[in-house]
């Protein structure tokens, strides 16, 4: 068996996500045979990231500048807020350029199962946010799964109800086929959803 420090390395990398005990002592491995080209430059990088790293006060975006480098350029939208569950969906916007204005991280969605009420989520911010009279559109970008569904519901309730400017719009991402998608490989939830959203 290996020693130690190798051991404890393996046993953080496999609690990534997508990462198992196998994976990680194969990454381990691979890092160990590349110290100079690999190995060092991951380890700098991850102190810098565990001394560099914020929230944004303002999205919840991870950065290393506070505000985000998103809620701090001028050429984006600010009457547009796209809410998101978290990080990892703003990023995959971000790759899409599909949002040209800010956004809203909820960390995470509602789940009796696992406890998660409205409190535990930055639904509060929001709704201030919401509220700010530049903001003439909520986009609320959950996910399609039962959680991010009942998630998207309560937010456009909320905000609804709370809602002082007749102007704001609230919407939610369409759900359906998928670019290249064939018909008949569909599930019967997704067809129903494309024929719901139909344009």
């Amino acid at each position: 068996m290996a020693g130690q420090e190798i051991e404890t390395l393996i046993k953080y990398l496999s609690r990534l996500s997508g990462l198992g005990p196998r994976s990680a002592r194969r990454a381990v491995l691979q890092l160990m045979r590349k110290r100079e080209s690999l190995l060092n430059p991951l380890s700098d990088a991850l102190v810098a990231l565990r001394d560099e790293i914020k929230i944004c006060e303002i999205c919840g975006n991870i950065d290393s500048i506070a505000p985000c480098t998103i809620c701090a350029d001028p050429r984006r939208d600010k009457s547009i807020i796209c809410v998101v569950e978290d990080v990892g969906a703003l990023w995959a916007l971000e790759r899409a350029g599909a949002v040209q204005g800010c956004y809203h991280v909820l960390g995470g969605t509602l789940s009796a199962l696992d406890g998660i009420g409205p409190d535990e989520l930055n639904l509060a911010a929001l709704q201030i946010r919401a509220q700010a009279s530049e903001v003439r559109e909520v986009i609320v970008a959950t996910g399609a799964t039962v959680e991010g569904q009942a998630t998207a519901h309560y937010i456009i309730d909320l905000l609804a109800d709370q809602k002082e400017q007749e102007t704001l719009k609230i919407t939610r991402l369409a759900h359906g086929v998928p670019v290249g998608g064939e018909l008949d490989y569909l599930d019967e939830g997704t067809l129903l959803a494309a024929i719901k959203s139909r344009r």
